[in-house]
């Protein structure tokens, strides 16, 4: 909590504290220190966990005999013998307590609010020294002369050395870095940050601050006056980030970064958007004016698509902004809707993306930053799943840097009140990131720090935070009355001056500018600001584009595209199946993996019996064969969660491991081109991961596998907020693809539904309008849809369907309601011609993805002339694994003639052309929809309301109730956790489904 704002208790030149608190024993420890080794580690070594006692026993074994103590400690105790040992041990102690614990006694808080206690660590008396020794000198040894004693002055008096260590530790920056493991590490900050403690930028630099941070506050103020009731989530309290922020881009650019992406909640967003990424302030001043923007690309044949919008204050941008050391960089600024915190694997995924795509293996050209609040920061577990990220090998992005705007209320509850830790960031310190706080009204600190940190990074590839401590002008919105939750807070800030106004006091009594100076840039920016704002009434949006130049030619959903076969011809499908099963000699599998990897070759050999797991090699293979990327993140996706995949094999004699599908592109590609790995114990964060991956190039198939569909719902955020909305929100698409194991087996309520009926109603499809053209060339159903959601019952579909997601100049979001006893079912299987494009032809029986399968009796026609059959007496309309279990027992009944089992593959967009034909070619048939799970789950609510749409059609001409439903009763769960209860339940609606 920040309420340190205060002046310190103890200032420079006081000895006020010191006699505050009495001297303590030092408690003993065993005997038993190794001894330091002699050089810049040395503070550390004997400091950590060894006691004065020690020391002292040591001393005095030394004066005693110099030969009795080990040579390296003998060689520190000469250097010192020029004083007490006890007390150049105390002094250390002394010393590395401001290094760890400096930040408590930091001026941290703009408001000053309330005084903070003084930590009895950073007492000298605690140490045994008195106001006496102040003026004494003292020596500190040469591991310190990277630090503060840089000037080759290693004796100074104890006065000089706590006034050094107040001024580097105890200003306006608070650094917490001791907690890091890795000695190195601490000790490069250590030297940047007793190094910087008396650096001064020079009067360009503040100049140039200056105006960064003039920009910041009066476009705030520019949209409090021309917009005064509008929620625009200002940035007012916390303006030195954005002259803080550009100064971490300066740094990043010079370091060789060359594109950083950005994700930020909504507060402060429009001033990052307008004064970081560079948003033409036209296009800003325009989105308060309420309504949809007409596009201007029609005319050049261009989509029209304006989809359904968002507000201002969570839109995205991007830009190739120059430097002001003569470099450029791109700036991207995802979009992301208000959940707090959500965004922040999306960005980490996206950087990611870029990385592989441009070869940025050392990871530092291509570098995220995510902006927080301070309440989020604490309160949301992404953040916790996106520091755990950042060092696993299949998702580390060389570091992200954080920055926390901390306006010490979250909403409207007090920091005590909205966690249990002393400060928001103690999160970070779990993964060894350094955090450093900032009084957010010294901009020349915050400037340092954002420096800092982005060296930090670059050096390290580690996160970082910088926590900026501020507060906020208004309400959570300008519209909102702060003064009803924080009284006193408010009195204050009403009062405060802003950084600017403080900023430019400053430059004046120093010299660096007049007044007149400073009112002259005033009027420039003003002058600009009034110009764009006069010029946004004639404004009219640029042509979009589709995220980056990777989406260039890529149509939006107006425009037609095309439907293409899937097919692969017969001799690429056997190459790719060998090269995709061989394991080397060299390499001992297990021996069950070994009879799975025998097995498969013979499918691709006799080209008979092809599995669940063959055909994903098979689409996987394929689309590599063809230069396309292929992803698959998730829990146990490796071996896959029912022991069916094994893309990735473990020798069992070494433990290495090797991935039979980079055998496809061989050495002409990376490995990282098919990358198979298992995540994370995260949903949430790994499905934004993935989500982010996919944004950046289409020239992928990015997936995320469920351990179980039901536990999808831990990321039910990214999937309701991002993926079935973005491309309306923000005109941006994605292929992400969603496996989702489903399917009744008795596991009881946790692993048996991955919860359809959630996507399903989702989906943005009329259930009462029929698509005006469902012809083959014609069509635009899909592109139309915000998404696709497919129950998918045979190998060959899968492949196709995961193919299709590649093969298409568009790209949607793709649900697979994957099946978990179908993946070793054996009638779930596929001959090797269902995959081979000779056979392909323009009928709806085509080698490509079947949108629904007809009865397997039935006779392949086309839509027009569906072949009737007038005999058939029930027709059984059905998706998924279920459709196993109908055939079985209709089999078991000999009822072929009599019922007629369909299974709807697709199951939105609905395929309202085919089960149009379906219900044609059984004109006297009872309709049933069977299904596995509870009437109020499932498809039965989505497909029930359309299949009424399609009884009212002249031609088909049913009753509206002439679908009967097939299934369990409604449920308040998914499913029964007895196993005998369910056995019966399956039984019953089986049978209920097939008999009168």
């Amino acid at each position: 909590m920040y309420r340190s704002g205060a002046p310190s208790q103890w200032t420079p030149g006081s000895t006020a504290a010191i006699r505050t608190f009495p001297a303590r024993a030092f408690s003993a420890v065993p005997p038993a220190h190794p001894a330091p080794t002699p050089n810049s580690k040395m503070q550390d070594e004997f400091i950590s966990g060894t006691s004065a006692a020690y020391l002292e026993s040591l001393e005095d074994q030394w004066r005693e005999d110099p030969g009795s103590v080990p040579a390296s400690w003998a060689s520190l105790l000469r250097q010192m013998g020029a004083q007490s040992i006890q007390e150049s041990m105390r002094l250390l102690l002394l010393v590395r307590a401001y290094q760890v614990n400096g930040h408590f006694m930091a001026s941290l808080d703009p408001l000053g609010l309330e005084v903070r206690k003084v930590p009895i660590e950073l007492d000298p008396a605690l140490y045994g020294f008195s106001e006496a020794d102040l003026d004494r000198q003292f020596f500190l040894g040469t591991w310190q002369m990277k630090g503060f004693l840089s000037e080759d002055n290693p004796v100074q008096t104890l006065r000089q050395i706590l006034n050094r260590l107040r001024d580097a530790y105890c200003g306006n920056i608070g650094y917490e870095y001791m907690h890091i493991s890795d000695r190195d590490q601490c000790n490069w900050l250590r030297e940047k940050i007793e190094q910087q403690e008396r650096a001064q930028y020079s009067k360009s630099r503040k100049k140039v601050l200056l105006d960064r941070l003039a920009w910041a506050d009066m476009f705030e103020n520019f949209l409090s006056n021309k917009y005064t009731a509008a929620k625009r989530f200002g940035l007012e309290g916390c303006e030195t980030m954005i002259p803080g922020f550009k100064e971490s881009i300066d740094k990043a650019a010079e370091l060789g970064v060359e594109s950083i992406t950005i994700g930020m909640p909504h507060r402060g967003r429009l001033n990052v958007l307008a004064n970081v990424v560079r948003k033409p302030m036209q296009s800003i001043f325009n989105e308060f004016k309420a309504g949809p923007k007409p596009a201007s690309d029609a005319a050049k044949g261009g989509s029209t698509y304006t989809g359904s919008g968002d507000v201002k204050y969570h839109l995205g941008t991007s830009y190739d902004r120059p430097t002001l050391r003569g470099g450029r960089i791109h700036l991207s600024l995802v979009a992301n809707p208000s959940h707090l915190e959500a965004v922040n694997t999306v960005v980490v995924g996206k950087t990611r993306a870029k990385q592989f795509y441009e070869n940025d293996g050392n990871r530092k050209k291509h570098m995220a930053v995510l902006l927080h609040g301070d309440g989020a920061f604490s309160g949301q577990g992404i953040v916790y799943e996106t520091l755990d990220m950042s060092q696993l090998p299949e998702y580390t992005i060389g570091g992200t840097i954080h920055i926390v705007v901390n306006n010490q209320v979250a909403f409207t509850t007090d920091p005590k009140y909205s966690r249990s830790s002393p400060y928001c960031t103690d999160v970070a310190k779990c993964v060894d990131a350094p955090v450093f706080h900032v009084n957010g009204d010294d901009v020349e600190a915050v400037a340092r720090v954002m420096e800092l940190a982005t060296e930090w990074r670059q050096e390290f590839g580690r996160d970082v935070v910088v926590d900026i401590v501020c507060y906020r002008k208004y309400g959570h919105n300008e519209i909102d009355e702060p003064m009803f939750t924080q009284p006193l807070m408010y009195k204050k800030i009403k009062t405060h001056r802003s950084a600017h106004e403080q900023y430019c006091d400053k430059l004046v009594a120093e010299g660096t500018l007049t007044r007149e100076e400073i009112a002259q840039m005033h009027e420039e920016i003003l002058r600009k600001l009034d110009q764009d704002f006069e010029d946004s009434k004639d404004y009219r949006p640029k042509p979009r584009d589709w995220l980056a130049a990777h989406w260039k030619g890529f149509k939006g959903p107006d425009q037609l595209s095309r439907i293409r076969e899937t097919g692969v011809k017969m001799d690429i499908l056997k190459q790719v199946g060998m090269a995709a099963t061989a394991i080397p000699e060299s390499f001992t599998p297990h021996r069950v993996v070994k009879r799975v990897y025998d097995a498969r070759r013979k499918m691709i050999e006799t080209g008979e019996g092809l599995d669940w797991a063959m055909a994903e090699a098979l689409a996987f293979g394929t689309l590599l064969n063809e230069g396309n990327h292929v992803r698959l993140s998730g829990q146990d996706v490796e071996r896959g969660t029912f022991s069916h995949r094994h893309a990735l094999i473990h020798d069992q004699n070494t433990g290495e491991r090797f991935v039979p599908l980079r055998n496809v592109y061989g050495d002409s590609r990376p490995n990282e081109f098919f990358t198979v790995s298992n995540s994370s114990l995260s949903e949430f964060g790994v499905l934004g991961f993935e989500l982010g991956y996919s944004l950046e190039n289409p020239n992928s198939l990015v997936m995320w596998e469920a351990q179980f569909g039901d536990f999808a719902n831990s990321a039910q955020i990214i999937i309701d907020q991002f993926i079935s909305s973005g491309e309306a929100k923000w005109l941006r698409q994605t292929g992400v693809t969603l496996l989702l194991p489903h399917g009744y087996d008795g596991q009881g309520p946790e692993h048996s539904s991955c919860r359809m009926e959630r996507y399903l109603q989702m989906s943005d499809e009329p259930p009462d309008k029929i698509p005006a053209d469902m012809t083959l060339d014609t069509r635009t159903q899909i592109q139309e849809a915000n998404w696709q959601i497919c129950n998918v019952t045979t190998p060959a579909n899968y492949f196709h369907l995961l193919r299709r997601q590649v093969h298409r100049e568009f790209r949607k979001p793709l649900i697979v309601i994957s099946p978990k006893n179908l993946l070793r079912h054996p009638k779930c299987v596929s001959p090797l011609s269902d995959f081979d494009d000779e056979e392909a032809s323009q009928t709806e029986q085509g080698i490509r993805f079947k949108r629904l399968i007809m009865d397997k009796s039935a006779k392949s026609r086309n839509k027009v002339d569906p072949g009737v059959e007038p005999d058939a007496k029930r027709v059984v309309f059905c998706t998924g694994k279920v459709y196993y279990e109908l055939d079985a027992e209709r089999e078991a009944m000999g009822a072929e003639a009599d019922v007629k089992i369909v299974r709807i593959e697709q199951l939105s967009p609905f395929p309202w052309d085919l089960v149009d034909r379906e219900l044609r070619r059984y004109p006297n048939a009872e309709v049933v929809w069977c299904q596995e799970e509870p009437m109020n789950m499932g498809a039965w609510s989505h497909v029930s309301p359309r299949f009424q749409t399609l009884f009212k059609e002249p031609h088909i001409n049913r009753r509206l109730d002439a679908l009967r439903y097939a299934g369990r009763a409604p449920s308040a769960s998914t499913a029964t956790g007895y196993g005998a209860v369910h056995a019966e339940e399956q039984v019953g609606l089986v049978k209920e489904a097939l008999m009168d």
